[in-house]
């Protein structure tokens, strides 16, 4: 989450003292970036220890592959990527994937 948090703070040209003095930055994407939320994530860092599964659309723009691979690795998670598909699945097509995605694993 932390790494989430920086990339959208890096896209928006927001720097960790600016969001610190402001304590609350809305993005031009809709997101608002919370400095007490950051300093949440990064004393809580998360332990996770149960089966999980993971849809990825492949032109995701909010989470690169690599957090998606790092954490798949950390936490022996199953994961599918959707070749085509998005961050937020809203599309007819992406819809029926992530359907089907979830009629296989049930």
């Amino acid at each position: 989450m932390e790494k989430l948090i920086i990339d959208m703070m890096l896209s928006e040209n927001i720097k960790e003292e600016e969001l610190h003095k402001k304590k609350e930055i809305k993005t031009s994407f809709g997101e608002i970036l919370s400095w007490k939320y950051l300093t949440f994530v990064r004393k809580n860092p998360i332990e996770w220890n149960i089966p999980t599964y993971i849809l990825y659309g492949e032109n995701d723009d909010l989470t690169s592959y690599e957090t998606i691979l790092n954490f798949t690795n950390k936490s022996k998670a199953n994961l599918t990527i959707m070749k085509g598909g998005e961050h937020w699945f809203h599309t007819d097509e992406q819809i029926e994937f992530l359907d089907n995605w979830i009629k296989n694993i049930a």
